[in-house]
């Protein structure tokens, strides 16, 4: 289906944090699959365990034990606040999943009234209607009908428009600690603590989507370890998996307390070659080298933004972000940025609220991340020209 728009550009391989054509012209890849590839391209770790398992098993469903998915998740629950985790395939699938652990929650409390869940405005939570319903972008409801009842959408970061919210009827409250499709807008932990405190006071669950913002990419092994702050459910997936699919719904007990036999499933999520690569994904990421190594290469780069911005004052309006998480707020079209970028070999993504994201591979190298900036200000220059 033409759902993509037209392509210009197909690569045959990859190496670190380079893609290349079957022409053999190399690309610097800041986009990651968007938010993806956390490990870059052909990392030999992964590279190892997917050839390993691929020659054992790769299918079974979840009618049977799968060993992969037991370590995975012993790995996830002793890594963050969860008691338990849910295997799927995609962000859209962990946010689906997250919204029914929540609504089950009260239902089996016995209060299936309180269904309805507040959101903000520029999230994205997925494309599957219920979060498309969540997120509330017109642009991305058109023509679908009806929209899913049970989100109430409020600013973002607006604590009081939460507070005026919140009804008998409020199961939990959705956010994503940084907006990455919304314009890389970073979430105050003082208003992550609020929104807590609201949960705590009015017996409502707090979910949070780590979709983009986790397995590393914010120099924490998910963004709200940065805080006191914990979630009672989180999606995840992207980085998980390396550019494996995979994604995960994190809670814990009492959360989770609903889902049991029956209420929920999936065919192929947690699936023997997707537990194996992430699996190793994790082991690495979750490194406190590692970690400290992302802050570190983040500072770099966002230190090179900045000089940028002081270059550029016409175009660039704003540098956004936290850890690898980075955007430039522009005065231009973004998709002006990237395409410019592009005829200089630089790959970015787009986003929302005027924003280009600069997403490169956590395991970027001191002289990619220079080579990069390098392209960054040519692709600029031709702007202003």
């Amino acid at each position: 289906m033409a759902t993509y728009g037209p392509k210009t550009l197909a690569f045959v391989r990859g190496e670190g944090c380079w893609l290349i054509t079957k022409d053999d012209q190399r690309y610097l890849d800041c986009g990651s699959g968007i938010a993806v590839n956390v490990l870059g391209h052909a990392h030999p770790k992964l590279v190892a365990a997917l050839t390993e398992q691929a020659g054992k098993l790769w299918h079974t469903s979840n009618l049977y034990e799968i060993e992969g998915q037991e370590t995975l998740a012993a790995k996830l629950v002793a890594t963050t606040f969860a008691d338990v985790v849910f295997f799927c395939n995609s962000g859209a699938e962990a946010c689906e999943g997250a919204i029914k652990t929540a609504r089950r929650y009260h239902y089996v409390n016995g209060a299936p009234d309180r269904h309805r869940i507040i959101t903000f405005e520029g999230a994205f939570h997925g494309r599957t209607l219920a979060t498309l319903s969540a997120a509330g972008n017109p642009k991305h409801l058109d023509g679908f009908g009806p929209e899913m009842p049970g989100f109430d959408h409020v600013p973002f970061g607006d604590v009081a428009a939460v507070e005026a919210a919140l009804t008998d009827e409020t199961a939990a409250i959705m956010v994503e600690p940084v907006q990455g499709e919304g314009g890389v807008r970073v979430l105050p932990s003082d208003v992550l603590t609020k929104l807590r405190e609201l949960c705590d006071d009015n017996g409502v669950l707090l979910i949070l989507d780590e979709v983009q913002t986790g397995v590393g990419r914010t120099g924490h092994l998910f963004a709200h370890q940065a805080s006191d702050v914990w979630p009672d459910i989180m999606a995840v997936a992207k980085g998980l998996g390396g550019g494996f699919p995979i994604g995960a719904v994190l809670a814990t007990n009492e959360a989770a307390k609903g889902m049991t036999a029956g209420t929920h499933g999936s065919t192929f999520g947690g699936n023997p070659l997707a537990t194996a690569v992430a699996g190793t994904v994790l082991d690495i990421v979750s490194a406190p080298d590692f970690l400290q190594s992302v802050k570190d290469k983040a500072l770099r780069f966002k230190q090179g933004l900045a000089a940028l911005k002081d270059t550029h004052p016409t175009l660039v309006e704003d540098v956004r972000g936290t850890g690898l998480l980075l955007g430039l707020k522009l005065t231009c079209e973004p998709a002006d940025l990237v395409k410019a970028a592009l005829n200089e070999h630089l790959l970015l993504v787009g986003a929302a609220d005027n924003t280009v994201r600069i997403l490169p591979p956590l395991n970027v190298e001191d002289g990619d991340i220079s080579e990069a900036l390098s392209r960054l200000d040519r692709a600029l220059k031709s702007l202003s020209t």
